[in-house]
């Protein structure tokens, strides 16, 4: 048997014992499998954060690799369980709109809501699907049971809006803040295709809470110490930031502020 990629993205943090018990879960039930930690510190109940998460990190991974994901406000109530087959990967997850980036993509073959209690633990909790319903789906499924078995197709999924810029006139747009780092670096929705695609490569600057930043580099350390900037980060979207600094605390940003973006 062969062994495959399973990782966790959940609300759980680390000082519980939660993430550690639906790893315990996966390996009672499939031992070689190997499981990743992407991140444990999403923000309790933050479906968006993980969804954003979830996004900049699973293409990163072999292809077969399931991506389990727990943050799961709506746990014990009628929402669905998830399991979706993609051309190059499995997620498991609950139906809330954690998967809305990867089902916006190319390559969703099906989505299938879990229904067969066979391959969940024998008793189900109201309050830990992650450990008696995701866990051993996901173990299951890194065996080598093939989706079908496990439930049934449904298309009417939970779907958020992936937030879009949208043009307020010739040569200027309106995006927003996505995500803010550990470093406070803000990383927009505007993404390098689209930057390029809307300035033909031209020269461009980002407006955001009353200052106009000018000055777009390679990298951080192209800036002077506590210089706002602009950079493509390694998720390839715009990120504002301060050089050895916190553009979230200089700017008192938070996630969903506008942010302009203007061809000179």
């Amino acid at each position: 048997m062969k062994s495959r990629i399973i990782t966790l993205i959940t609300d759980f943090g680390t000082a519980d014992t939660y993430a550690g018990v639906m790893k315990g879960v996966i390996l009672s039930i499939n031992a070689i499998a190997m499981v990743v930690d992407i991140t444990h510190e999403i923000a309790p109940q933050d479906v968006w954060g993980a969804c954003f998460a979830l996004h900049t990190a699973y293409p990163w991974f072999p292809k077969k690799t399931i991506h389990l994901v727990v943050v799961d406000p709506g746990v014990g109530s009628e929402r669905r369980p998830l399991l979706i087959e993609t051309k190059n990967y499995f997620f498991i997850g609950p139906d809330n709109g954690v998967f809305s980036a990867v089902l916006a993509g190319q390559g969703k073959k099906s989505v299938y809501k879990i229904t067969d209690s066979a391959f969940l633990l024998p008793e189900v909790s109201a309050t830990f699907h992650g450990r008696d319903v995701f866990a051993p789906i996901a173990a299951h499924l890194a065996k080598g049971i093939p989706p079908s078995r496990m439930g049934t197709v449904v298309s009417d999924y939970v779907r958020l809006d992936w937030p879009q810029p949208m043009a307020v006139k010739a040569g200027t747009v309106e995006g927003q803040i996505l995500h803010i780092d550990r470093f406070g670096n803000l990383i927009t929705n505007f993404s390098r295709p689209y930057v390029r695609e809307l300035t033909g490569g031209s020269d461009f600057y980002v407006r955001y809470a009353g200052k106009s930043i000018n000055q777009v580099v390679p990298s951080y350390a192209y800036a002077k110490p506590g210089q706002l900037c602009s950079v493509f980060g390694s998720s390839n979207f715009l990120e504002i930031a301060v050089a050895g600094g916190s553009a979230a605390a200089l700017l008192k940003a938070r996630r969903g502020d506008p942010v302009m973006l203007l061809k000179k």
